[in-house]
């Protein structure tokens, strides 16, 4: 029986002893021997019954540990990408789940496990689709011990890992580095950004590694007037490179003293099936190359390429029965049409399913591509039976012009759209679905989700494989998020965040008078209104802003975490800008505040105002957590033990709290960061609390803690009666018509906090109070527009 502990990687890290086997993204070392102790605790932990485990990749040492535990125990691996879990989850059913930290959701398995069953992936573009490819611990040995010879990897080499690993030439990288005892640098930085390469020549980085995405970042970035030393090899894979930058790469290569390999893959294959020699690629820029070590080609009689080696898939899982199933494919028919060149290397000359037949005519979309780079235009082509829709950067009408020329075409048949950036699927390959949506008629697209992700996220190219999370939504954009999809499809599923585009394209709404709001922007619209009216003395119901700092926390797990310090220190920035920026006009115009609010700082010296505590304490809770989360056995913590990480920062708030003494006085206690910040991570504690226990915990800290806490029972049931609401996720019914105001509201109740002390003083002795609430919840909302407005035209 072939199980995965026989890699030979997985066998015996150890064997590697002291040489450095992982490098992650803040600089911290593993030995192999470490890498091998931390593998063998994580495999203990999986126990020795073989269960199916969902991992949620990330570039770092934790995801890598993990994964190498489960191999090496023998529990099949579903990879995903972070934040793209939910349809997996759903029609997979894992026993296991590793997304941050580790979830056991039964002691056994619930599924009939193959026995050669080592690891699912998603194939090219079909992340958000049950469909996955069934690969055994064989597959992957073999293709390691493929490209590690092919590539010459050596134990000293340090392999920069950038890619996804959760994409399979991600996770080849790993693969191959690790069996021959190499170093691999972990990061997900890009390669514009200027820390990836103090990474890479500090790190003395042998080998790097991309898709012809990368590549054309690489040119944008300068990469040809860089001094690496160190490096040894490049390789590229993931879609065809243009042969003229084969070609070009290959010759900087040589001058440069590094190897240049042109890969070609796919996923059911594990990763590789052939390999462009680099001494070559200068004269053959266009072809594949040679088949794998271990490998071989077959044309078929159509002149698809057919792939025959140790490394083809053992078939495709569609449901989870299919995981029982043993090996269904023989070899892999590639889907390209090939030849055989007179120097015997291999050559794709165009996609089987790259074919379509607008009035009949036969286009080749590869074709097309190629006809518009031979002109010097860089385009993308996808379309169907009714259009050619093509992408380009620049020369729309010449491009559409040459297409219709060359292929005979109607104009009504080719459209060309200018994109400022390809789409692109999360493995750099061009995202063939959203170019095609991209031609479809402007009558179909308002009211659809993909115009609300582009309204949010002010961009128009939405993948089918984005989700929230993944595009960087926050706790600000959540709530415009959430709203716009309710309007689109009705009540949201709870995993909407991390739900694929596509998938969400699916739901549809159900018409009601009555909606749904996320429990959050309800909450968020309720206290502000609270806020502004108690302050005005219309009415009395205090504890809106500390309900606020429950539902910060909430927020702050699910979006900032797990995340970096920079990340966490990045997450105070729209908090403390515009507060700083208000705070130093009113300093500027009124005596009112002092410079202890412009520096954001009274709640220490209680010298200023009162009134901005709240903004205060979010931006201390924020940069302190930055500096806590700066520690790596702190990160690692959280993502493994997230429930007891968020109690041990309860415990810490609590702690700040006694820190004031006795008998504090009243803004110490309840309107400082010290006495307060306990709620925010109340609120943390609240989201990650997954099972009835973690949520009786929860409640019985609320319940112990909040009442006689100021002697207002009004107060307490505010407070509480929010908490019970975030931690059990409980909808409310509103009207339909006033989900838009809610939603504004919720979006714009920082700014309403900010503001609503200017505008009430002087409306109030002239106008009726309720008049003033709604005049100052608008004055609010409109300098929050204004705001967004400015952002997006100043931002590109």
């Amino acid at each position: 029986m072939t199980r995965a502990a026989d890699l030979g990687f997985l066998g015996d890290l150890a064997v590697h002893g002291d040489r450095t086997a992982l490098i992650d993204p803040d600089g911290s070392a593993l030995t192999y021997r470490d890498l091998d102790r931390r593998v063998s605790t994580v495999a203990d932990r999986l126990g020795p019954v073989r269960r199916l485990v969902l991992l949620a990749a990330a570039n770092d040492v934790d995801t890598l540990v993990a994964y190498l535990a489960a191999l090496r125990g023998g529990h099949p691996v579903l990879l995903v990408p972070r934040g793209q879990a939910g349809t997996l989850m759903e029609s997979y059913d894992p026993d296991v789940v590793i997304d941050g930290g580790l979830i056991e959701r039964r002691p056994g398995t619930a599924h009939e496990l193959h026995p050669e069953l080592a690891l699912l992936l998603s194939t090219s573009g079909s992340t958000g689709s049950p469909k996955l490819v069934r690969l055994s611990a064989e597959s992957l040995r073999a293709n390691a011990a493929a490209i590690a010879e092919y590539l010459d990897i050596r134990a000293d080499d340090r392999a920069v890992a950038a890619l996804p690993l959760s994409y399979c030439y991600g996770l080849s990288v790993v693969n191959s580095n690790l069996l021959r005892g190499a170093c691999l640098l972990l990061t997900e930085r890009s390669v514009l950004d200027p820390a990836f390469w103090t990474l890479v020549k500090d790190r003395r980085a042998t080998s790097l590694h991309g898709v012809p995405h990368t590549f054309a970042l690489l040119d944008r970035a300068g990469f040809d007037r860089l001094e690496l030393p160190d490096l040894r090899y490049v390789t590229q894979a993931g879609g065809r490179l243009d042969p003229a930058k084969v070609a070009g790469y290959a010759e900087l290569g040589k001058r440069r003293g590094w190897r240049f390999f042109v890969m070609y893959g796919q996923t059911e294959a594990t990763a590789r099936m052939a390999y462009l020699p680099p001494e070559l690629a200068s004269t053959h820029p266009a072809a594949i190359g040679l088949p794998v070590p271990g490998g071989e080609f077959g044309l078929a009689d159509d002149g698809e390429l057919i792939y025959r080696g140790p490394n083809v898939m053992l078939g495709y899982a569609h449901t989870p029965a299919d995981l029982a199933l043993g090996r269904t494919v023989h070899e892999l028919p590639t889907g390209d049409l090939g030849r055989r060149n007179p120097a015997g290397l291999y050559e794709v000359t165009g996609r089987k399913s790259r074919f379509v037949k607008p009035f009949g005519l036969r286009v080749d979309l590869d074709r097309v591509e190629r006809l518009l780079a031979e002109a010097g235009i860089e385009a993308v082509a996808a379309g169907d039976d009714t259009r050619v829709v093509v992408a380009v950067h620049r020369s729309a009408e010449r491009a559409a012009a040459l297409v219709r020329a060359r292929f005979g075409l109607p104009p009504s048949s080719v459209v060309v759209r200018r994109m400022r950036e390809f789409p692109l699927l999360p493995n750099g390959k061009p995202d063939y679905r959203a170019i095609a949506a991209a031609g479809e008629p402007a009558s179909a697209e308002p009211g659809s989700v993909r115009q609300a992700f582009a309204a949010v996220f002010g961009r128009r190219d939405i993948p089918g494989d984005a989700t929230f999370v993944g595009l960087g939504g926050d706790s600000l954009s959540y709530v415009r998020m959430s709203i716009a999809l309710e309007r689109v499809l009705g009540r949201l599923p709870d995993d909407w965040p991390d739900t694929p585009v596509s998938e969400l394209e699916r739901l549809r709404a159900t018409p009601s008078r009555w909606a749904t709001l996320e429990t959050n922007v309800l909450l968020r619209a309720l206290a502000i209104v609270f806020i502004v009216g108690t302050h005005m003395e219309l009415f009395t119901v205090h504890g809106g802003a500390h309900l606020l700092l429950i539902v910060a926390g909430w927020n702050f797990a699910r979006f900032v975490l797990p995340g970096t310090a920079t990340r966490i220190a990045r997450a105070a920035l729209p908090i403390a800008v515009p507060a700083v920026a208000w705070l130093g006009y009113r300093l500027a115009v009124t005596d009112d505040v002092s410079w202890t609010n412009v520096l954001l700082i009274n709640n220490f010296t209680l010298t200023g105002a009162y009134g901005y505590w709240f903004v205060e304490v979010l931006v201390h809770a924020f940069l302190a957590l930055s500096l806590v989360f700066a520690i790596p056995a702190v990160r690692r913590a959280e993502r493994d033990h997230g429930f007891a990480t968020a109690l041990v920062a309860l415990g810490a708030g609590l702690l700040l709290r006694v820190s004031l003494g006795e008998a504090p006085s009243f803004p110490e206690l309840h309107w400082t960061t010290l006495g307060t910040v306990w709620f925010f991570a109340l609120g943390w504690l609240a989201h990650k609390a997954r099972t009835g226990t973690q949520r009786a915990v929860v409640l019985a800290f609320g319940f112990l803690l909040v009442p006689g806490m100021v002697g207002d029972p009004l107060w307490e049931a505010v407070v509480l009666g929010g908490l019970v609401l975030v931690l059990f996720q409980v909808r409310v019914p509103v009207p339909g018509v006033a989900v838009g105001a809610l939603g504004l509201l919720a979006s714009a109740s920082l700014y309403i906090y900010l503001t609503h002390w200017t505008v009430f003083p002087a409306l109030l002795p002239h106008l009726p109070a309720p008049v003033v609430l709604a005049l100052s919840l608008a004055a609010g909302t409109a300098v929050w527009w204004l705001v967004q407005l400015a952002t997006r035209r100043l931002t590109p």
